[in-house]
């Protein structure tokens, strides 16, 4: 795919997770679950909690400055659209997108919006940004996923639903970028496997149907197509990073595509925060970007439910050396934690109602 003179690229990266955590442990146990047996179906050990005073716009906002800090040459000023993916946004009417430009001094002039698409409203807003970028409408743009993930008390998405997020600013191709889009293909269906109704507090989930006919058919369509039209493969790429929703299905998917685990185990963050759902396939680029040399391939691939996937070929620059220690890493928010139990858990999650 040629973007032609403009070609979109990533100038900073920035995340931002939660200190709380609860262990699978506890919830399994309140629920009178093994937790063995749980933990073995899903392989993840405990999940990020958001805070009391955290929501998904201060993920947001947290991640964005973060990815200003490794951007010093690019000012808000600057920033020409503000997109953030999520599914958790704590209005129902009322744009995070605003929110956030204005914590980071953007002008009024700029674009602003917030998408959904599950848990790939995130890379939505990479794309949206990117084509802006293309195009020559704007200068430079700001992309976000990040959710405070939901989940009904109990459900089996209960052991994965986590906090975090992570943001990308976007700009033409140069030697201040750290990484440029190389490919991008998309795939959509109308596959119903994930859904909350208007009013609902929580998702419906199709079970194991959110496998096969979902999550692996479509994460595997948009990869191959990337690659037989850009005339790769799996050897090409030095990090494959799937959507996570679990411990076990981003390494099912990536050895059916013929990568190997050294490939993939870089940006898996699911066994050790959870979910991030719109914020999960982008903490696990912005964690590869955190170790990433110059010249290497990434094969980013987001999945959505409803259903959809997005893939995009990104090569590192020379410039990632000197932006690395700019800010603080994914590593560094996923070794601060503090645990608390199931009942905080619900506290801080407002899932006890009445209070």
């Amino acid at each position: 795919m040629n973007f032609g003179e403009r070609t979109p690229a990533i100038y900073g990266w920035g995340s931002y997770i939660p200190i709380y955590r609860i262990k699978l442990d506890d919830i399994a146990k309140a629920w009178g679950e093994d937790p063995l047996v749980v933990k073995r179906g899903l392989e993840v050990d405990e999940i990020s909690v958001k805070g009391p005073d955290e929501d998904q716009v201060t993920i947001a906002v947290n991640a964005a400055w973060n990815a200003l800090k490794r951007a010093p040459e690019v000012s808000p000023r600057d920033i020409g659209a503000v997109y953030v993916g999520s599914e958790s946004k704590p209005y129902a009417v009322k744009p995070t997108a605003t929110i956030v430009a204005a914590a980071i001094g953007a002008p009024v002039t700029i674009r602003a919006a917030d998408y959904e698409f599950a848990c790939k409203a995130g890379t939505e807003a990479l794309i949206s940004v990117m084509a802006q970028v293309a195009s020559g409408m704007i200068k430079y743009g700001l992309a976000i996923g990040a959710d405070t993930s939901q989940s009904w008390p109990g459900d089996v998405l209960e052991y994965t639903a986590s906090a975090g997020g992570s943001a990308f600013i976007i700009g033409p191709k140069s030697s201040d970028s750290v990484a440029y889009f190389e490919a991008q293909y998309s795939v959509t269906t109308d596959t119903p496997d994930f859904w909350r109704r208007d009013e609902i507090k929580y998702p419906r989930h199709m079970g194991r149907f959110t496998g096969e006919p979902a999550y692996f058919k479509h994460i595997i369509l948009a990869a191959r197509e990337l690659m037989e039209k850009e005339g790769l493969k799996p050897s090409d790429f030095d990090y494959f990073i799937p959507h996570q929703p679990n411990g076990t299905f981003p390494v099912r998917v990536a050895l059916r595509l013929g990568f190997k685990l050294e490939q993939v185990k870089p940006g898996l963050l699911s066994p050790l925060v959870g979910n991030f759902y719109s914020g999960s396939s982008l903490t696990g680029l912005s964690r590869v970007l955190d170790i990433s040399k110059p010249s290497q391939r990434i094969l980013l691939v987001s999945y959505g439910s409803g259903a959809g996937a997005d893939a995009f070929s990104i090569v590192t620059q020379e410039a990632i050396e000197r932006k690395k220690g700019l800010a603080p890493t994914v590593d560094y928010y996923i070794s601060r934690k503090k645990y608390v139990d199931y009942a905080t858990y619900l506290r801080f999650c407002n899932k006890i109602y009445g209070i």
